[in-house]
């Protein structure tokens, strides 16, 4: 019997050696119910065992966070008598097989751990990496991932309002789909992803439990393979109508007090939830599985345990309230059922029709406790020998700038994502400031507060691919610059890291240093990590990994919703200047990378130390009401250069600009490169002294580059022809 436990102990993922410690931790052999448990919760994707050890380094309290890192199901941040709850999270290998119920139950998913916090989801975002858009497959997973995210976000009734979307042919095969939500609740009513109270009735409120998703923990937390759709069970099914109808349940169960804790029932189903929360709250739990609904009425207890059926939640009721909480159910049409209650002896026990089919102590299987916890090795990769070797000299400047230009602004990774956007419902709820006003960052108001949120994602993979540790920072003050272009402070972080298999010394060497890059630009910029996801085994089927792509969320705020401030460039004759690390430098580019060719290349100069200085007098100047304010609109400098920066300032109100570049240098480096800690800025002439002065006080570069125009486009003197003749280029589909 034991070489039989420990043969299926491997088939579900576990090492002989996992094995051996189950035995120990439970002083006998498990039987196969409890293996399959621990093969779920000891899954990458459930106890992180391969990157706990790194993500501890990373700075995981501040002074306006409410829980640290891990502790509850979203970060929490308060802004004054309110908090923010928000979180990012993966759902690539779904994503790979069924794309439009792999993305559609990743914003389902999302938005569940926000509300499991009390809160109520009031914006959407999203990270999307794919393969070429031109190959049948890629455009496949395309198609299917936006229609998921539009299909389950527009029917829940939350605004998708911002995100970005890449294409590089190492995601052809397993595209990265990272889901992010932010929501908002009093102080007073946060809940808590505890059982804490012995003798409290717990609770399966939400959809019925079906067969769909079982181990989707352990298909997450292993290599894609050419047989993947033979793991299309692993993929959940989402219900966006059930799922509006369980938060409001949820929200109004909460409103009336009859919550004691809740954790939303994600990977590893019923199994993580009750073991979760119990270990959280130092208690055990008792759970009657013939009480659950079932879809089907064969389900095995097995089957029921590790189910990730979508649309659920485990609430444990507040003693005393269970009636009430059973009656705001039936008022919504939520299944609400009583399956077992919160124990003082700390270990969970499972039955099945009177008998137990699993004895577990919480601790034994969670991350925090009894998880095993590695420290993989680690190797630089041999291509970054290539990456050193780069010449910039040896890369020979185009005769035919324009030619570069039209290439750059309808290269798939910049050109404009209005196809995608336009799927998206983007004002349901009319908090949305950032619709009318596009800016850097998505803003969204908090009727609550009267303040607003600045949101964002970013991640650009090539400069972490060069150099993660720099290039991940390089994301973090990204994400900071966006926030304070559009009238922000950045608060706090939340991350998804996704790698390939970390088995392999070189790639877990990216995520070690992405790691300490993030560590390196949070404490400079003061934000905090309050949470996220690693997802690893994101590669090929042949091994290939995707470039590393560590995306992070940020949450910023405006104390005054008239901080506000758009792109845009907003009328003729304005000035137009360029500030921040002015640098003709082409290293990292997109330009480098796809116009020459050339992808082995350092990532763009940066310096951390002038970035923060630079945001903290950015933000002075930005943070007065819209009629003291010098400048008139701000757009950050990244994918494409100045050029691209300048055209998307000029396509909105369809307005040109006149501009002239140092003749010093590299032409197509001052156009095309993408040199950290830049942005252009127009202001009237009126103010144009008031800002220069605010520039040279602080010690901050900057030049005047030109004027804005009716339209037309002119560089060093030269017609580059008319806004109206570019759009095409940029605005195309895909």
């Amino acid at each position: 019997m034991t070489e039989v436990l420990l043969e299926k102990a491997v088939e579900l993922g576990l090492t002989a050696e996992e094995y051996a410690r189950i035995v120990a931790l439970l002083g006998r052999h498990p039987n196969p119910t409890e293996l399959a448990m621990f093969s779920v919760m000891w899954s990458e994707h459930c106890c992180y065992k391969s990157s706990i050890v790194w993500l501890k380094k990373l700075p995981r309290s501040g002074p306006h966070l409410l829980a640290e890192a891990g502790e509850e199901n979203a970060g929490l941040v308060d802004i004054g008598g309110w908090a923010v709850a928000f979180k990012i999270e993966s759902h690539n290998h779904p994503s790979a097989i069924a794309p439009y119920q792999g993305a559609a139950t990743g914003v389902g998913g999302i938005h569940r751990d926000i509300f499991t916090t009390g809160a109520r989801p009031i914006a959407a975002l999203n990270s999307l990496h794919f393969g070429p858009p031109d190959e049948p497959r890629c455009h496949w997973h395309l198609e299917g991932v936006v229609e998921g995210i539009g299909g389950y976000g527009n029917c829940f009734g939350v605004p998708t309002v911002g995100g970005e979307c890449w294409f590089d042919p190492s995601y052809a095969a397993n595209p990265i789909v990272n889901a992010m939500s932010v929501g908002v609740v009093p102080k007073d009513r946060i809940v808590s992803a505890s059982a804490h109270t012995p003798g409290a009735a717990v609770f399966i409120v939400g959809s019925h439990t079906g067969k769909d998703g079982i181990h989707g923990a352990s298909f997450a937390s292993g290599d894609l393979k050419e047989d993947a759709q033979e793991d299309l069970p692993a993929v959940q099914v989402g219900d966006p109508f059930m799922g509006k109808k369980l938060l409001e349940a949820v929200l109004e169960a909460n409103e009336a007090g009859c919550i004691d804790g809740m954790q939303d029932m994600g990977a590893a189903g019923i199994s993580c939830s009750t073991l979760e929360m119990a270990e959280k709250g130092g208690c055990g739990m008792e759970i009657h599985l013939d009480r659950v609904p079932l879809r089907q009425p064969d389900m095995t207890p097995f089957e029921i345990l590790l189910s990730e059926s979508q649309e659920r939640m485990l609430i444990v009721a507040r003693p005393g309230k269970e009636a009430q909480l059973k009656a705001i159910c039936e008022k919504w049409d939520v299944p609400c059922a009583e399956i077992g209650q919160v124990r003082k002896a700390p270990d969970n026990i499972y039955y099945w029709k009177g008998e137990v089919v699993a004895a577990v102590p919480p601790r034994a299987l969670v991350l925090g406790g009894d998880a095993p916890v590695y420290e993989r090795p680690a190797r630089e990769p041999d291509y970054r020998k290539r990456i050193a070797a780069f010449s910039a000299e040896a890369v020979p400047v185009p005769q035919d700038l324009q030619e570069v230009a039209r290439f750059l602004a309808s290269h798939p990774s910049i050109r404009s994502k209005r196809w995608i956007a336009e799927q998206y419902d983007r004002e349901v709820g009319t908090q949305t400031m950032s619709e009318a006003l596009p800016s850097d960052a998505a803003v969204v108001l908090d009727k609550n507060t009267g303040k607003a949120l600045a949101l964002t994602t970013d991640c650009n993979p090539y400069y972490v691919y060069a150099d993660p540790r720099k290039g991940t920072a390089m994301a973090v003050a990204e994400a900071a610059r966006n926030i304070v272009c559009s009238g922000g402070t950045p608060v706090a972080v939340t991350n998804c890291l996704n790698f390939g298999n970390p088995l392999y010394p070189d790639v877990f060497w990216q995520f070690k240093e992405a790691v300490l890059g993030m560590k390196d630009a949070c404490e400079a910029l003061k934000t905090p990590v309050t949470g996220g996801n690693v997802s690893f085994y994101n590669q090929s089927e042949n091994g290939e990994p995707i470039l590393p792509t560590p995306v992070i969320g940020m949450l910023g705020v405006l104390d005054d919703p008239q901080w506000h401030i758009g792109l845009a460039f907003r009328a003729a004759g304005d000035r137009i200047y360029e500030v921040g690390r002015l640098s003709d430098a082409i290293e990292g580019s997109h330009y480098v990378w796809h116009y020459h060719g050339q992808r082995f290349s350092p990532p763009p100069p940066f310096d951390l130390g002038a970035e923060v200085k630079f945001l903290a007098a950015l933000r002075e100047l930005l943070q007065q009401p819209e009629d003291k304010r010098p400048v008139v609109s701000v757009h950050d400098i990244s994918e494409g250069g100045l050029w691209v920066a300048l055209l998307e300032s000029a396509l909105p109100n369809g307005l040109g600009f006149d501009v002239h570049l140092p003749p010093e240098g590299r032409p197509d480096g001052w156009l095309f490169g993408e040199a950290a800690g830049r942005v252009v800025i127009s202001v009237s002439p009126e103010k144009a002294e008031h800002m220069e002065a605010h520039w040279e006080r602080h010690s901050i570069p900057w030049r005047m580059l030109g004027v804005v125009t009716e339209g037309g486009i002119r560089i060093n003197g030269q017609s580059w022809g008319t806004v109206e003749q570019w759009a095409p280029y940029y605005e195309q589909g895909f």
